[in-house]
């Protein structure tokens, strides 16, 4: 008998992550006391002068109507300014396209960039949407793996290794979802012009780029390695700067004949995005960084919170992670031991006796390509955030 879902989508996996923070949600509506480390979120409201542009847009009749694909003028010139201002890449115009958020944005690029069996590196652990994304486009995911002892960074060595005929494009994200690594500058720029020199293209995910701690630096992959000329397209979002994961509202940047194949692909799937959420954007990046600061030196507190409660478990090794917000602990040494009357053999059976014994909810390695260890955000409340990890630390204790 025939499937009622096409092939493709029925090999389609879908977001842990998603996946995680639905289920705690739905735990928590019923009651259950639980804290979850799942989501990718910030736990801020939106600072409220963005708020205010959406309230004033809604008034807008122009903002009932459809707009170009592309994304409105002013936000895209508001793009080419805060790209300039933030990596000091220049760009135009015409180089941008306004996205259903960053996801969305990551999947254009494929779907834009790859043809059925091209091979795309994606150094592991990775998040969950990279390697799902390469298969919608018909191409082959390649994972790379990088070491726990390196910081989880990815080195031209190993991508040199892995390396095929068959390769056409890498996936170059720092700081990293979900070790919260950030590749030195001298390292992005050798990778750079690595894939320069084998004629490789570079999607720069470069989310989480206000979002580095301590003396780490975050720098732009075009930048650093001009070598790689157009070869490159850099996603982005509002998302994780500017608490507005709920906004949707992403971008690409790449060259112009790149960008209008992605214009007239999302011509035919989604046309424009919110008006409403496109003017508040604008907001977002033409106005100061005051709030982004805040939210970071909160995130910066926490994640060397998280850090210290984590490593003084029993079984539990973790680095500190220098961007993004996100620990990403192992906890191999956890596996085979009793832990409230159950034994786990792996970080994803380690996870349901976690959600179901002391209603915490993170999202196990092999979900990143990574088995063994697991995913914590520390974008949530301080005191939540404490309280989670004194469950796990006393139900280890206890045995």
């Amino acid at each position: 008998m025939n499937s009622r879902v096409s092939e493709l989508l029925a090999g389609l996996a879908p977001s842990a992550t998603l996946a995680v923070d639905a289920k705690a949600k739905a735990l928590k509506a019923a009651g259950e006391p639980v804290i979850g480390y799942g989501a990718g979120e910030p736990d801020f409201p939106t600072p409220l002068h963005i708020v205010e542009a959406a309230v004033k847009a809604c008034y807008e009749p122009s903002n009932y109507k459809y707009t170009p694909t592309a994304g409105l003028a002013d936000l895209r010139d508001a793009i080419v300014e805060k790209t300039k201002r933030d990596s000091g890449l220049s760009i135009a115009a015409n180089q941008v396209l306004v996205t259903n958020g960053g996801k969305h944005a990551v999947a254009t690029t494929f779907m834009t960039t790859l043809n059925p069996g091209d091979e795309v590196l994606i150094p592991a652990p990775y998040w969950t949407t990279y390697p799902e994304a390469v298969y919608l486009a018909g191409a082959v995911p390649v994972p790379v793996m990088t070491s726990e002892q390196d910081g989880f960074r990815v080195s031209v060595e190993e991508l040199e290794k892995t390396r095929t005929p068959r390769t056409k494009l890498l996936v170059f994200v720092s700081p990293s979802n979900p070790t919260g690594a950030v590749v030195r500058p001298d390292d992005v720029a050798a990778i750079g012009r690595w894939a320069a020199e084998h004629d490789i293209w570079v999607m720069c995910d470069e989310i989480y780029e206000h979002l580095v701690y301590g003396d780490a630096e975050s720098v732009s992959l075009p930048v650093v390695a001009p070598e790689i000329r157009d070869r490159f397209i850099v996603v982005n979002g509002v998302a994780k700067t500017y608490a507005m994961t709920g906004w949707r509202i992403g971008w690409m940047i790449g060259a112009p004949d790149v960008m209008n194949a992605a214009i007239n692909y999302q011509s035919q799937t989604t046309s424009n995005i919110s008006n409403i959420s496109q003017r508040a954007a604008v907001a977002a990046l033409t106005g100061d960084l005051e709030a982004v600061a805040m939210m970071r030196d909160a995130f910066d507190r926490r994640r060397k919170t998280m850090t210290s409660m984590l490593n003084a478990i029993d079984g539990v090794n973790c680095a500190e992670p220098e961007g993004a917000f996100y620990c990403y602990p192992n906890v191999q040494g956890l596996l085979g031991r009793p832990l409230g009357g159950k034994v786990a053999s792996s970080s994803s059976e380690l996870a349901e006796i976690l959600l179901e014994s002391i209603k915490i909810a993170v999202v196990p390695g092999e979900a990143f390509g990574t088995p063994g260890y697991f995913r914590l955000s520390y974008a949530l409340g301080d005191d939540d955030l404490k309280e989670g990890l004194e469950r796990l630390a006393g139900l280890v204790a206890a045995g």
